[in-house]
């Protein structure tokens, strides 16, 4: 079945094919390995640094990349995609975390995981084929901007106490602040972009991110000596152990088993559950399975696009699902496959899920061994950090080429995106964005639909017709966009003759629209006292005139089988 990746669904189809169909020998494992090391060395800094903009302490980014990253991995359907934190959603999970704290953005994820699992079920998987690359450009550029602007705060060092909710208002703040830019958190942000920006010139093995933390660290030490202190991670983060211990930065623990709804709120106490709180998580719930979903499907098809492969949609949307429905019980945030570490885990030679399983096992013991050093990492690093990766997100490139080379109404459509994610929100974008490219789709197709005077066309009229008589052949789909214009053109057209063939070969669709448009202009033939023949009607049409109980009408309305018939018919 050519398309049965879009339709199966298997647990852990993904481990199965690559593992177990296909022979694992040890130089398999040893790429594995090897690439499995690699994203996890991209992965430590980048899920802190995404779970600090979502509004969460460091080690939760950790938690998702370990446990989310291992479910995932041995449950889902693409054998290279690599899950954790992604950019993608912080700009859903930081109000979240801001209004109901790690309980409600823990009771959300899970909410996602139950809603991602029920796609799957649903055979969702070939939602992403309905998804038109302007909506896609548009609202990950959108999402893109608002986390670099984001990062505007660490990276010049502001001094800001609280962002207000809406983007332009935090772009007034951000502006009212600028005299309070930190010079010393400013060249450990350049110093950090240089190094990130620079390290692929060396095509060294080695992905360019811990290098560049590497000097971040190494930097604001040296500030440090000399009385410019740069705020860390651990200075900003603390933590207290079960037996009371209170610590900076990350605690040197693998995650525990905790309820989430047992998580602190906002104000670091537990969350004060109702029935409108529940009502309230759902929709950015809904939000997140939704993001989820686009966002794994999308890095698959990337991943088959590099490797010739075939990921299953819908078992990748039921590993993500189970991802998200386990982690919360030990304290991660969202997760969704991250385009850009599993590219990395590609080029980097990786064969099955086993590597995404490895990157998240190097993630746990960076946890227990590096935690203590983790913890000098400057806050400048980290958004410099997240200020690449919002740049690589927004794919500029593929935004520039659209808007010069794409018709008119993709460009509005990534533009209605683009802003409304920035401006509002990103369910309302992508909502308006599918909405607005079906109109503009729509349209187009409408336009296609065409009617043509065949009365002296040799191809189809062997002989002139009656005196009075005219034939018209209509090429396209009848749809309630296009009917009402097309049997007003005819209405014109005819309006002189007392009988008409309308030829119906072309016609591969007659919706409800078209059914009512056709009814109207039989009407109108019965009353202006003009026949009516309907010739060659393909099979969707007529079943749907079936079913519609639409009748001969002697003397004005028939549907013959061929055009011969009706031309009989005419000189009968």
């Amino acid at each position: 079945m050519p398309r049965s990746h879009l339709h199966t669904l298997r647990l852990a189809s993904a481990l199965t094919d690559a593992c177990i169909r296909e022979p694992y020998n040890r130089q398999r494992l040893l790429r594995d390995l090897l690439a499995g090391i690699t994203v996890g060395i991209i992965a430590i800094p980048l899920a802190m640094a995404l779970s600090i903009a979502s509004g969460a302490p460091p080690q939760h980014g950790l938690y998702t990349a370990l446990i989310a990253g291992a479910v995932i991995a041995l449950t889902g359907g693409s054998r290279f995609s690599v899950s954790g934190p992604t950019a993608a959603f912080v700009v859903i999970l930081a109000p979240i975390t801001h209004q109901y704290g790690l309980a409600g953005l823990s009771v959300a994820t899970l909410i996602a995981g139950v809603l991602l699992v029920l796609m799957s079920i649903g055979r969702f998987g070939r939602l992403i084929e309905y998804i038109p690359e302007s909506v896609t450009l548009g609202f990950t550029a959108g999402i893109a901007i608002v986390i670099a602007t984001l990062q505007l705060k660490d990276l010049l060092g502001l001094n800001i106490v609280a962002m207000p909710e809406h983007y332009l208002a935090k772009l007034m703040v951000l502006a009212d602040a600028l005299p309070s830019a930190h010079w010393p958190s400013l060249l450990v942000a350049s110093l950090t972009l240089a190094v990130l920006l620079g390290w692929p010139r060396l095509k060294l093995p080695l992905p360019g991110h811990l290098p560049a933390v590497i000097v971040g660290v190494i930097a604001s030490l040296v500030l440090a000596s000399l009385g410019h202190g740069v705020d860390t991670i651990g200075n900003r983060f603390s933590y207290q152990l079960a037996d009371g211990t209170i610590g900076q930065g990350i605690p040197p623990l693998l995650p525990s088993l905790v309820w989430p709804w047992q998580q602190p709120g906002a104000d670091g106490q537990p969350l004060v559950w109702s029935l409108a709180t529940v009502q309230a998580l759902l929709p950015a719930a809904f939000s997140m399975a939704m993001l989820g979903a686009i966002e794994s499907l999308l890095c698959a098809v990337v991943l088959d696009g590099m490797t010739g492969r075939r990921h299953q949609a819908n078992g990748e949307l039921l590993g993500q699902g189970l991802g998200n429905l386990i982690v919360p019980f030990f304290g991660g945030i969202t997760a969704t496959a991250a385009i850009a570490r599993s590219a990395a885990n590609v080029r980097a030679g990786a064969e099955s899920p086993v590597s995404a399983l490895i990157h998240a096992l190097v993630v746990g013991a960076g946890l227990l061994v590096l935690a203590p050093w983790l913890s000098h990492l400057p806050m400048a690093s980290m958004a410099a950090l997240l200020v690449v990766v919002a740049w690589n997100m927004s794919e500029a490139h593929k935004v520039v080429a659209l808007v010069k080379k794409a018709p008119t109404g993709d460009i509005l459509v990534l533009v209605t995106c683009l802003s409304l994610t920035v401006l509002f929100d990103m369910v309302i974008a992508i909502s308006t964005g599918v909405v607005l490219a079906a109109l503009l789709f729509m349209r187009d197709i409408s336009q296609l639909t065409k009617v043509t005077d065949i009365s002296d066309h040799p191809k189809y009229m062997p002989q002139p017709l009656a005196s009075g008589w005219a034939a018209y052949r209509i090429n396209g789909p009848l749809f309630f966009a296009a009917a009402d214009r097309v049997f007003a053109e005819l209405t014109q057209m005819a309006a002189d003759k007392r009988g008409l063939i309308l030829h119906f070969e072309g016609v591969s669709l007659l919706d409800a629209g078209g059914l009512s448009a056709l009814n109207r202009f039989i009407d109108h033939c019965r009353r202006h006292q003009q026949q009516l023949i309907l010739s060659e009607l393909q099979f969707q049409p007529l079943r749907t005139l079936a079913k519609a109980g639409v009748t001969a009408i002697p003397g004005c309305f028939s549907v013959t089988s061929h055009l011969g018939d009706a031309l009989a018919q005419v000189e009968g």
